[in-house]
């Protein structure tokens, strides 16, 4: 059984159909690129995944149960973890203190616990500043871990961004453009740190994702769209040389094998 499994999902805005019946699935531990022009429903798709959009029509399974209509606060529990293309992170925090909020959604003490200091919730704060300094080493935050994170450059708020996805021990992490406005040194480090994090913590990636070499690199898997719907689904090699996704990125039918 897949770790996620997207089944026949339609997405209808009014009268224009952002996601046509779009079916795919991410087993454990892979890594599957989505990739697409402009306007391909990548990210539509990607909010369905997590829950910030219901679809029209279809389903989104996730470790065999159904979260169709799930609301979004739900997700993270379940094992979904998200970041996003334009960074959600508080600006006035610390790097550390942006990364133990990402801990909220997994703490089981409850309210009064926690005003209460009791020991349960005593002993999972001392867990999350565990796990929030080994993610920092992993991450390379560590010189920056009490400084606000509005004072640090972009590639390493995208770093703090996935850190705090990540200490909510997720099964599925979404990565919404982790490339974005990363020079090309930043991109090599962002493929090792793929790598890594897969490695590591031994999770399935999901990534949405303009930066083609990167995607190619790093992914097990790719799913590209085009216009709502599902044109290519296999290794990186297949989809790379698929006509459909040579059409779609270039406008132009793919030359034939053989030509120079």
């Amino acid at each position: 059984m897949a770790l996620l499994e997207v089944r026949d999902v339609i997405v209808r805005f009014g009268g224009v159909t952002a996601v046509a019946g779009v079916s795919f699935a991410v087993e454990e531990r892979q890594i599957c690129g989505l990739i697409g022009p402009n306007g391909a429903g990548k990210t539509t798709l990607f909010n369905v995944i997590s829950g910030i959009y219901k679809p029209t029509e279809g389903e989104v399974r996730f470790a065999g149960q159904g979260t169709t209509g799930l609301p979004r606060h739900r997700m993270a529990p379940l094992g979904l973890g998200r970041t996003f293309q334009n960074l959600a992170l508080f600006r006035s925090m610390t790097v550390r203190e942006n990364v133990l909020a990402g801990a909220h959604a997994q703490g089981a003490a409850g309210f009064l616990a926690n005003a209460l200091r009791l020991p349960v919730a005593r002993r999972e704060e001392a867990a999350a500043e565990d796990h929030a300094r080994s993610l920092l080493s992993l991450l390379d935050l560590e010189s920056v871990a009490e400084v606000p994170v509005a004072a640090l450059p972009f590639g390493t708020q995208k770093r703090v961004e996935m850190a705090r996805a990540l200490i909510g021990r997720p099964k599925l992490l979404l990565l919404d453009e982790p490339a974005g406005g990363l020079n090309h040194g930043e991109v090599d480090g962002l493929a090792t740190l793929l790598r890594d994090i897969r490695r590591n913590f031994e999770l399935s990636i999901l990534l949405v994702e303009h930066h083609m070499n990167l995607v190619m690199r790093v992914s097990d898997k790719v799913v590209a769209l085009d216009f709502g719907k599902k044109i290519a689904d296999g290794t990186p090699d297949e989809v790379r040389a698929d006509p459909e996704v040579i059409r779609a990125y270039l406008g132009a039918e793919a030359e034939p094998a053989h030509a120079a």
